[in-house]
């Protein structure tokens, strides 16, 4: 039996990767929201945009980790520089994707993975990381904040023009320097 542990991903990992961000997708999203985004992608197509992140970053600073337990992907977190309005460049820091399956959800794997996206933001200079999260996601926020991040008070909406297919997000923000 391997260690549970978090590393960069490796291409081959990219139908695992993609198979749990849709299953994450139906837990978090509204269901009419998750429908709408999930008959849009095709699974095929969303494989191969992993792939490509994983071979072929669109910055060096993007980086595609991979939760591990017994040699199978439980979870992935995607990082790199915030590409937000207000970003300074080379101090701010995204988590872009953090999703854990959810049958292996509260087993420690999300701590390993955020810690693992911490040390890689701040491996690459990064002095601040940022993370939107939705208005509703209790528990999420919850595990955050208990980790020490802070909402900075930015907001947005995604999702749809349709109204009962938008989703409100914050910003939670915390400093990664030594």
């Amino acid at each position: 039996m391997i260690a549970d542990s978090v590393r960069l991903a490796l291409p081959a990992e990219a139908t695992q990767i993609a198979a749990i961000q849709r299953r994450g997708w139906v837990q978090r999203f509204p269901q009419q929201l998750a429908d709408s985004v999930l008959a849009e992608l095709d699974l095929a197509d969303m494989v191969e945009s992993w792939h490509g992140a994983i071979v072929r970053p669109p910055l060096a600073q993007f980086r595609v980790l991979a939760a591990v337990s017994d040699d199978k992907v439980v979870g992935f977190a995607a990082v790199g520089p915030s590409d937000d309005d207000d970003a300074e460049p080379g101090v701010d820091g995204l988590v872009a994707e953090f999703t854990i399956d959810p049958p292996a959800q509260r087993g420690g794997h999300g701590s390993r993975l955020l810690n693992a996206c911490v040390d890689t933001l701040r491996a690459d200079g990064f002095e601040r990381a940022t993370w939107w999260v939705r208005t509703t996601d209790d528990a999420l926020r919850g595990f955050l904040i208990e980790a020490g991040w802070a909402p900075d008070g930015s907001h947005q909406e995604i999702g749809t023009d349709d109204e009962q297919t938008r989703v409100k997000l914050i910003r939670l923000h915390t400093d990664i320097t030594d």
